[in-house]
């Protein structure tokens, strides 16, 4: 037992900061319906704020915990509780893309402020001397604050949840605002209230993550969200109590399993991925009706038709075409971004049809064009042609697509968005250094004989890229195409005409799989050899983010995405310019989704109603009013003969 002591010590050290992310975590989305995907990047400003002033202002730290918890933790929840109050009426899917886009504004923003070396040594704060020892294991102060602060904090939240008329009020929001609303008490107050207090949790769950782990980094502490994730998926995302619960589970469970893999090299990385493996699970077997997502269903707007003839937008795709066989002419240097653009438009493809054709979400993408390119790489040093290679990239992935679609037919929206990030984290922390997918080093590729040039491989990737468009075209006009488009609608309504719903799921996450798988292929082959740092699970985020802000159209976003993500960029010399794109990404994904129902022309006509007001005044809106009431009264002949 022994040996197992100093683990379960550092897993419920570890656990009781999970639980308090998991509180805050769940705290907002049970009052605002809006799961916040950036909610362990929330939790590293606050740690960023803290290092600032503590470590480079020589602030004590009591000073810098006041400002970086207790003042920026709820200025932080009053900005994400506008931004959830202009979510109120979007889809899922666009809530997952607003909260993606402030994770990219953060990301950038710290590559902004600190450059690509963010990663700095955070200095403890909290005494490190010994308390007690149990079996020659040492306990230490800061071990026994950590865990009596998560717990005061969770008993805290149950008394003021169950004793307390602000916290009934806050429960109160979530089952009947309109009820809430007729008792006197405010439900955009009540949300307020609980963002702030979840965005405080939000803030201290960093502070004492970066303490423990001693050491500032933007992407280990991003990370954090997906513990919260597994602790989250315990409490069937509605009981802060067990949230809190499924923290101390989540952390004692990571240690063990570090200890049990520690001589196995095989299984070096699978600790990490405990949460993911944990909600993974709880999506798996916990009964449908029990995992409810918060807020009543919001129905995608249609797709509006184009308001331009068939004949504008033949011309226009016929000058994208000419362009873009003209590109090694004027590119020079850039060529080989326009190359990487051409790879990527596939990638964008595959996410396009899942996601705006058939109306599932998926965080994962990249890890699905990881897989493509290990399997690929792995065909040529089996001595396979090339493009055969390239086909098995694609075929390798549809199994794996096959199995994620598993939780796509029990689930949709947040919970199948939530499997699908884990499962792109699981694959990167853990896939990525086996010798089945990039091993320690990288993985050698190719281009095909004959095509090794750079003209000539971007023309041979771009007419991989028409005949993906061309596929993807003939899918979208076939009956599957219909289906889809129906399932993205109303996956109910298809039940009722008796078609197999599932079964659609499941060819749609194998498509978009295969093709992910190809883009990953020929990426693979762009500069010789491959590894994991070509496949970060950011990526999978910052894709869905372009993607948003290319275009509503499937094939215009597929272009335009692209160009955006690796063209643009490489236009651009001053790497703060380039941070400054990312966070524009962020905030335009942000705008694309609070407008994706129609609530920017809403605004536009509420502000028009109101300029009006202002500019005539009252007594010009009465005259006007008399006016018309005058001229309802006179005959129409009597208007005729006056010329009114």
């Amino acid at each position: 037992m022994s040996e197992y002591l100093p683990y379960l010590i550092f897993g419920l050290t570890a656990g009781a900061i999970y639980g308090i992310s998991a509180m805050g975590l769940v705290l907002t989305y049970k009052t605002s319906g809006v799961f916040n995907v950036a909610h362990g990047a929330m939790s590293a400003v606050g740690a960023y704020i803290f290092y600032e002033l503590r470590q480079e202002q020589g602030l004590p730290w009591p000073v810098a915990a006041v400002i970086a918890v207790l003042i920026f933790g709820p200025l932080s929840g009053l900005l994400f509780e506008r931004l959830a109050a202009a979510l109120a009426g979007v889809t899922v899917t666009y809530k997952i893309v607003a909260t993606v886009g402030v994770f990219v504004c953060i990301q950038a923003g710290v590559g902004l402020i600190y450059g690509p070396q963010s990663t700095f040594v955070f200095e403890t704060f909290l005494p490190q001397d010994e308390a007690f020892a149990v079996d020659n294991v040492s306990v230490t102060y800061d071990n026994l604050a950590d865990m009596a602060f998560g717990l005061a904090l969770a008993v805290g939240l149950f008394l003021f949840f169950t004793r307390t008329r602000a916290g009934l009020n806050m429960r109160g929001v979530v089952d009947d605002p309109s009820l809430l609303d007729m008792t006197g008490a405010s439900p955009a107050r009540v949300r307020r209230n609980a963002w702030m207090i979840g965005s405080t949790l939000t803030a201290v769950s960093g502070v004492l993550f970066a303490s423990t782990q001693q050491q500032l980094d933007i992407n280990v502490l991003s990370l954090l969200v997906v513990q919260a994730f597994g602790a989250a998926a315990l409490a069937r995302f509605t009981s802060l109590p067990m949230a809190f619960v499924g923290g101390i589970v989540v952390g004692v469970l990571q240690k063990l399993v570090a200890k049990e893999v520690a001589t196995y090299p095989d299984l070096q990385g699978l600790d990490l991925n405990v949460p993911f493996i944990i909600l993974f699970i709880t999506l798996l077997v916990v009964p449908r009706h029990k995992l409810v997502e918060v807020g009543r269903p919001i129905k995608m707007r249609p797709l509006p038709p184009s308001p331009f003839s068939k004949r504008s937008r033949m011309t226009t795709y016929g000058v994208i075409a000419a362009v873009s066989l003209m590109v090694p002419h004027f590119a020079g240097a850039h060529l080989i971004a326009w190359t990487q653009a051409a790879s990527q438009v596939v990638l964008f493809l595959s996410l396009g049809l899942l996601v705006r054709t058939s109306g599932q979400i998926s965080l994962c993408h990249v890890a699905f064009a990881a897989i493509g390119a290990a399997g690929f790489g792995h065909s040529l040093d089996g001595g396979l042609p090339w493009g055969v290679a390239v086909l098995i990239g694609g075929l390798v992935v549809i199994p794996v697509a096959a199995f994620i679609a598993i939780p796509a037919i029990r689930l949709s929206g947040l919970y199948l968005g939530l499997a699908t990030l884990g499962f792109g984290i699981f694959v990167a922390q853990f896939g990525y250094t086996k010798n089945f997918m990039f091993g320690i080093g990288s993985l050698d590729t190719q281009r095909p004989a004959g095509w090794e040039s750079d003209t000539r491989f971007y023309y041979l990737l771009l007419g991989i890229a028409v005949a993906a468009i061309g596929l993807v075209v003939l899918i979208e006009s076939s009956r599957l195409g219909r289906l889809l488009r129906g399932l993205g609608d109303s996956p109910t309504g298809l039940v009722t005409l008796g078609l197999n719903v599932n079964m659609s799921r499941v060819i749609v996450f194998c498509i978009s799989g295969f093709l992910a798988g190809i883009s990953g292929a020929t990426f693979a082959s762009l500069f010789g050899s491959v590894s994991q740092e070509s496949f970060g699970y950011f990526q999978s985020l910052l894709l869905l983010a372009v993607l948003a802000i290319s275009g509503r159209r499937l094939v215009t976003s597929a272009i335009v995405g692209p160009i955006l993500l690796f063209v643009v960029p490489n236009y651009i010399d001053d790497a703060k310019l380039n941070y400054l794109l990312q966070f524009g990404f962020g905030l335009f994904a942000i705008l694309a989704a609070a407008a994706s129902q129609g609530g920017v022309a809403a605004l536009i006509g509420r502000l028009n109603v109101r300029s009006r007001h202002k500019l005539n005044g009252p007594t010009q809106d009465r005259i006007e009013m008399v006016r018309a009431r005058k001229a309802a009264a006179v005959p129409e002949a009597a208007r005729e003969k006056v010329g009114v």
